[in-house]
């Protein structure tokens, strides 16, 4: 794994903008500079564990993070897809209890942390970053509703077209360049909140439709538009 060069200076991120750390003045970002770590994950690494304790604020400076929660029984759902920029586990920072998910590296990744005494003390005195961070949670919570009315409704199959187009969005480069999204069919069976054995051949089926292409683990949408609309399906 190739570590990029980090900004010693928080300022200098390029996901800055993005973040929700952009709503920081100067002089908060020079603390959270001067507190924070960075880490390197290999793919299928875990950033943090369910039920482990909150240390800090994360901010995911590369690579894609997929946040699940793992039932009783043992069944894995995908609760959310993180990219550059992203922040991970202020909820449970903010209720002051254990991880309710955990966090798993999808690529390769880095990922820098805030101490949590950093975190609360910009809380305290910025309004500006305590309104984007109330910002971000009501927004976590409207995707969680549609997510759940999603699943309760939508076929698996509409379902499958939305995961996908999820994931598209994800991997999509900046620029205007052909690529192809690596997924396991066990996360894309989480994301989708089905069987492995569903998605596959579901996954099949739209295969066969010119829809997508796949390569063994990568998934290459031929048909945006097509997608789109199955994917719209019930809503």
């Amino acid at each position: 794994m190739v570590v990029p060069s980090i900004p010693a200076n928080c300022q200098g991120c390029p996901h800055l903008g993005q973040s929700l750390l952009g709503s920081c003045q100067h002089s908060e970002l020079a603390l959270i500079s001067g507190g924070k770590v960075h880490q390197s994950y290999h793919k299928g690494q875990v950033i943090f564990q369910q039920g482990g304790r909150p240390g800090g604020l994360y901010c995911i400076y590369q690579g894609k993070v997929k946040v699940s929660k793992i039932s009783p029984d043992g069944k894995e759902q995908i609760v959310r897809l993180a990219k550059e920029g992203d922040v991970l586990g202020y909820r449970s920072l903010m209720m002051g209890g254990t991880y309710s998910t955990a966090a798993t590296a999808l690529t390769d990744c880095v990922v820098c942390l805030v101490p949590r005494t950093d975190f609360f003390s910009i809380i305290n005195q910025n309004p500006q970053f305590s309104q984007s961070l109330l910002r971000l949670l009501a927004q976590a919570l409207g995707e969680t509703e549609e997510r759940l009315l999603h699943t309760a409704y939508k076929p698996v199959r509409e379902r499958l077209a939305e995961a996908l187009l999820l994931l598209y969005n994800l991997f999509r480069p900046d620029t205007d360049t052909h690529f192809s999204i690596p997924i396991s069919r066990d996360d894309l069976a989480a994301l989708t909140g089905t069987a492995k054995e569903t998605a596959s051949r579901l996954l099949s089926e739209l295969r066969e439709e010119g829809i997508v292409a796949t390569q063994g683990s990568r998934i290459t949408v031929l048909n945006l538009a097509k997608l789109t609309h199955l994917a719209s399906l019930y809503s």
